[in-house]
């Protein structure tokens, strides 16, 4: 996939945030958390493969300053923990921290605020 198609992809997923994106989300825009700038539905590209195209993930949630890549882990998470675990690995390999939220964590949003900006 090029680059193009591969932010096309990412703005066609802001369109569809989940219920729990945009709670999460209304809370980080704007830079309402400690004046941090976090992007949505954010591409990372991580290997330009010459057969296959770039390969990339798409973060829920990232902040650049941080190096702070943000995931919310749904009922589907807990049927694809290998690929979690790889695609977790492969962002740390990038130098970037990561850091997976269980959708029931939303909560209590004011610990969510405090485990992103102690990370």
């Amino acid at each position: 996939m090029n680059k193009s198609k591969i932010i096309l992809l990412a703005r066609e997923l802001r369109k569809k945030q989940t219920p729990e994106e945009k709670l999460l989300w209304e809370e980080l825009r704007n830079r309402r958390l400690n004046g941090l700038k976090f992007l949505r539905q954010h591409p990372i590209i991580y290997e330009n493969d010459p057969n296959k195209g770039l390969l990339f993930f798409i973060a829920d949630f990232y902040c650049a300053e941080k190096r702070l890549v943000i995931e919310l882990d749904g009922k589907i998470h807990d049927f694809q923990k290998e690929y979690d675990a790889n695609r977790d690995f492969i962002l740390k390999q990038l130098n970037l921290r990561v850091l997976r939220i269980k959708n029931e964590e939303l909560k209590d949003m004011k610990e969510v605020k405090r485990k992103i900006l102690n990370c």
